[in-house]
C-alpha cells in the first residue's frame, strides 16, 4: 500500500526538502519504517526505544494514533498520515 506522508517544516531537511513523500506499509510501524529505511536521518527523530518518540504525534486521516492502536495502527490506501513534532516554548 502507498501512502502520502505529509513532512513539517523541521523535519524536510532530512527528506531533501520535500513537503510530503510516499511510504509502503499496511500500519504506522510499517510506513515509519520504509520512511526511515530510506531517510535514515528520521529514525532518531521518530523513533524512540522502539516506540514513537514522546515529542513526535502522528495522524491517520485527523486521528492521533496514540488514541487509535499506536504504531499498529492500520493505514488504508491513499490515507494521508502528518508527522507532527511537538512544539514548546512561550515565555
Amino acid at each position: 500500500m502507498t501512502t502520502t506522508i505529509r513532512i513539517p517544516p523541521t523535519l524536510r531537511p532530512q527528506v531533501g526538502g520535500e513537503r510530503q513523500v510516499t511510504a509502503s506499509g499496511a500500519t504506522v510501524r510499517e510506513l515509519l519504517e520504509d520512511l526511515m529505511t530510506r531517510f535514515p536521518g528520521l529514525r532518531s527523530q521518530l523513533v524512540e526505544d522502539g516506540d514513537l518518540a514522546p515529542f513526535v504525534n502522528v495522524y491517520v486521516e485527523g486521528e492521533d494514533v496514540r488514541t487509535l492502536d499506536g504504531l499498529e495502527t492500520p493505514v488504508r490506501e491513499g490515507a494521508t498520515v502528518i508527522l507532527l513534532p511537538a512544539m514548546a516554548g512561550g515565555a
